[in-house]
């Protein structure tokens, strides 16, 4: 029996990533969430774009499972949730040569899944997350 084929629930939207931040965060975390944006933004050199209703997403590609579903997807991405700032950025180290080097410099975060949670800026080494970011657009963009 064939497998039924599925859309990829988080597309890219025409929604305003200005608007989806000033809604959904306040104080501390809407700024951190603004600097983020423009840092990925300088990195990737690509505007922020919402995909689905919380994610903001810079850049895109194009995936292809074994099993036929394919997809595109943002290369880096973040989304400001109650608990923390959740950075999408397929994180493992078989694809980063000194991800736990990296890791251990950043700073105060969690990892999982592919993803790494800061709660603000402050905790964190920006020029590490600088080239965590980096590392990972490239990875995804294909450079």
């Amino acid at each position: 029996m064939p497998t039924k084929k599925t859309d990829n629930k988080t597309k890219a939207t025409e929604l305003s990533v200005d608007a989806f931040l000033q809604a959904s965060t306040e104080g501390q975390q809407r700024e951190d969430s603004i600097a983020l944006a423009k840092l990925m933004e300088k990195i990737t050199g690509f505007p922020p774009k919402m995909w689905g209703a919380s994610i903001v997403g810079f850049g895109s590609y194009h995936y292809k499972y074994e099993s036929g579903r394919e997809g595109d997807m943002p290369s880096v991405s973040f989304s400001p949730r109650k608990q923390n700032i959740t950075l999408y950025l397929g994180l493992s180290s078989e694809h980063f040569d000194n991800l736990e080097e990296l890791l251990a410099q950043l700073g105060k975060h969690k990892t999982g899944k592919g993803c790494l949670y800061i709660n603000s800026f402050a905790d964190v080494d920006t020029s590490v997350l600088e080239s965590i970011i980096a590392k990972s657009a490239e990875r995804f963009s294909g450079k």
